[in-house]
């Protein structure tokens, strides 16, 4: 036997659990909408944005009740409505899909902002750079894998394994009109240092032009005019360069000692001479005890004589500016000799004392009275 429910009761039944699920659902978005803000913000004043920078300038004046309230949760309201009006500027920009994600191109700039650093330099160019702009070599980019003749393979042209690797032969052909006592191998490798150490010093030499500073390096430069002094210096690292720094090194003719170069610090044995540390000390005592210091005499007879030097000097002076001022009165007479080559008048090479005739005077021609030399 099957007991079967009247139809009326399973329509109550239904409708009894349709309304208990608007009603979840109901509180459960009434729950969801005061846990989260609607996406539309009114501002008195639209605020200013600019999408190239994502900045959104606000000019509404603040609400000082609620600032002083909750001064935190007043500024985060804020700032959330002036972000949520930025995503919806960036939202109505025109969208792509770049791989699974969604991507929006944003406008240009508006905003002038301060850089956090300066403008980058131009580089400037090395002296092969140069050349090359001026006869007009245009750079051509080589590939990176060559084709080996011996391996009969493409291997790359520098680095690990590369191709037509020198340093690989086990065997070298002398040439005929080389030592054949010299060392082949020793001779390439020498080759290969100098090229690098050629191409470090151009590179020093370009950073320098382009710095306006000298080349940094030890010794002599293999281009430059070397001067007296830096040929001393590099002698005096040339012999220090031994094992034994130089002690055995026998010294050159006439040879002088480099100038600019430290000396070794000397310091006195912690176990030594017990009678040469005593008179140390007991001179140290002595300085200190004694309250007349020490007096330099020629330096004090230097200082001495310096001072009345200088007071002469100043009397004279004195004198100089006294009958410049007296010189100065009113005109000579006409007819007063003044410096007379000949006759009594002024200063004259010859003539008489008493009255005379000056020939050729400052003053004027005529009569002069004076003592001649």
């Amino acid at each position: 036997m099957v007991a079967l429910f009247p139809l009326k009761s399973v329509i109550i039944i239904i409708i009894i659990i349709m309304a208990t699920v608007e009603d979840v659902l109901e509180s459960v978005t009434q729950s969801q909408a005061s846990k989260y803000k609607t996406i539309e913000v009114q501002k008195d004043i639209e605020p200013q944005l600019d999408l190239g920078n994502l900045l959104t300038v606000d000019q509404n004046p603040l609400d000082l009740k609620k600032l002083r309230g909750d001064k935190e949760a007043y500024l985060k309201s804020q700032a959330r409505d002036n972000t949520q009006l930025l995503f919806n500027a960036i939202w109505k920009l025109p969208t792509e899909r770049v791989e699974e994600a969604i991507c929006v191109k944003l406008p240009e700039t508006t905003t002038v902002l301060p850089r956090e650093k300066p403008i980058p330099k131009a580089k400037l160019q090395t002296k092969w750079e140069q050349y090359a702009l001026l006869k007009g070599i245009q750079k051509r980019k080589k590939g990176r894998m060559v084709w080996d003749e011996e391996a009969k393979d493409w291997r790359p042209r520098w680095g690990y394994k590369r191709a037509n690797d020198e340093t690989k032969d086990w065997v070298i052909e002398v040439p005929g009109n080389a030592d054949p006592n010299e060392d082949q191998f020793e001779k390439r490798m020498k080759a290969k240092k100098e090229r690098v150490a050629k191409n470090e010093l151009q590179r020093l030499r370009n950073i320098a032009r382009g710095t306006k500073s000298k080349v940094p390096g030890v010794g002599l430069t293999p281009t430059e005019k070397p001067s007296k002094e830096e040929v001393g210096l590099a002698l005096h690292l040339a012999k220090k360069s031994t094992a034994s720094l130089g002690k055995f090194t026998e010294k050159l003719p006439k040879e002088k000692e480099a100038k600019h170069v430290g000396k070794k610090r000397k310091f006195e044995p912690a176990i030594g001479d017990f009678k040469k540390e005593k008179e140390q000390q007991l001179n140290i005592i002595n300085v200190m005890e004694n309250k007349k210091p020490k007096m330099d005499i020629t330096k004090a007879v230097n200082r001495v004589m310096t001072e009345v030097d200088q007071e002469a000097s100043s009397d004279d002076r004195r004198k100089r500016a006294g009958k410049v001022k007296n010189r100065r009165g009113p005109p000579r007479k006409k007819g007063s000799g003044g410096f007379g080559k000949k006759g009594s008048g002024g200063f004259g090479k010859k003539g008489k004392a008493g009255k005379g005739k000056g020939a050729k005077g400052m003053g004027g021609k005529g009569k002069g009275k004076g003592k001649g030399r």
